[in-house]
């Protein structure tokens, strides 16, 4: 059978013989994608309200992402970190101007840029902290999501994420997220980091409470406590600050960015930090084939522009505002609460009416593209160059389907 030949059926199955399964996506098989629009084998289009998690913030095949990555491939491609580049340099510069931190290491993907925070912690807590050997501990939240590679496993509180999968790494400990008296409690002298999300993507939209990020940091300082915080799906506009962590604070000691970094077409991520925490990182204790290629390089240095020259977070703002009112004035049982911040939303469905994947498959039908989480949370994440009409239709499409399902 040839692609002109095969229904969405045909795709379905073809993918469930030879792929692991270990997503569950929506019923529907895309094969075209322009801006916030996407189109399936059928032809049908469909808004994109996911964004790939954050990862395509600038809409799909952004023209200067595009282009940019069409130069780089006619002058270099990949000569890995064993040799200088012209435009890794270049990519360090820029992010570290950007975020206000002073050193980075390049990565790939997210769970990536989060190894390498774990490593470089523990590493600085025994060579700058002097914590004895093998006694380094990570403080972390509850509910969190940094990944799925084994360390990051290890301090998950999810366990559909480590069933099977055990013996886990140690030298963690979980607290409630957002409790600033469970963190000030669990620190030892044996801390080197607290490493936490500023808002739980993955958890379901959850946000801490005012003030928490700011007396976090203090007490980490006070403390001498690494203050690490996972803004992948954060960062880069989506919640209407350019990083999260600016909506309470100057910036953290070390952030971990990726997914829009890489401007939705290629594998992107970065940690970055103080100088003395980067710098426990030394020749052979770390490293990455891909991390920091050009291509990587260029296209997150055009990402970075595309952010600030546009103005996207500025319509992050504005836009998540609008939107977070348009979906608050649906009047139904079924919508327990929304919230969010910028263009980053969450709305909790009762479980007595509906799951939430039961809501994402009737704004399929619809037309409208979400993804669920944790059972009960409908994720609204679309690309920062949304426009207010096409946000509209959504919150309109999202109160019909709702009328609809009571």
């Amino acid at each position: 059978m040839t692609d002109d030949t095969m229904h969405t059926a045909d795709y379905i199955a073809r993918e469930r013989q030879y792929l692991a399964q270990i997503y569950k996506p929506l019923s529907i098989v895309l094969n075209r994608g322009e801006g916030v629009w996407l189109w399936d084998t059928t032809g049908k289009k469909y808004l994109d309200f996911l964004s790939a998690y954050s990862a395509v913030s600038f809409g799909h095949l952004n023209k200067r992402i595009k282009q940019a990555l069409i130069d780089q491939l006619d002058k270099l491609d990949i000569p890995a970190r064993a040799f200088h580049t012209d435009r890794l340099g270049e990519f360090a510069e820029n992010i570290c101007k950007f975020t206000g931190l002073d050193m980075v290491q390049p990565m790939n993907s997210g769970a990536e840029a989060v190894e390498t925070a774990v490593k470089a912690a523990r590493r600085w807590g025994y060579d700058i902290k002097k914590i004895p050997d093998d006694q380094a501990r990570i403080i972390v939240s509850a509910g969190n999501f940094h990944g799925r590679t084994t360390t990051i496993i290890s301090f998950s509180s999810e366990a559909a994420y480590k069933r099977g999968f055990g013996p886990f790494d140690g030298g963690f400990d979980i607290i409630p997220f957002g409790d600033i008296a469970a963190l000030e409690a669990a620190i030892t002298p044996n801390t080197c980091a607290f490493l936490t999300e500023p808002i739980q993507g993955e958890g379901g939209i959850l946000i801490p409470p005012a003030g928490w990020l700011r007396e976090a940091q203090r007490i980490c300082r006070e403390k001498n406590v690494l203050f690490m915080l996972d803004e992948i799906q954060t960062g880069m506009g989506r919640t209407g600050k350019d990083f999260c962590f600016q909506h309470e604070i100057d910036k953290p000691d070390a952030l971990m960015l990726g997914k829009a970094l890489g401007g939705g077409i290629y594998p992107v991520s970065a940690f970055l930090a103080r100088r003395d925490v980067m710098e426990v990182l030394d020749a052979g204790s770390h490293g990455s084939t891909f991390g920091g290629n050009p291509i990587a390089a260029a296209l997150g240095i055009e990402a970075i522009k595309i952010l600030q020259e546009e103005k996207l977070t500025e319509r992050s703002a504005e836009l998540g505002d609008y939107l977070q009112s348009k979906l608050k004035a649906i009047k139904s049982p079924m919508i327990k609460e929304v919230r969010g911040k910028g263009l980053l939303i969450g709305m909790e469905i009762d479980p007595a009416y509906a799951s939430a994947r039961a809501v994402c498959d009737k704004l399929l039908e619809k037309g409208l593209l979400s993804k669920d989480t944790h059972y009960t949370v409908v994720r609204f994440a679309p690309p920062l160059i949304i426009e207010k009409a096409e946000l509209d239709w959504a919150a309109d499409t999202v109160a019909q389907t709702l009328a609809e399902m009571i």
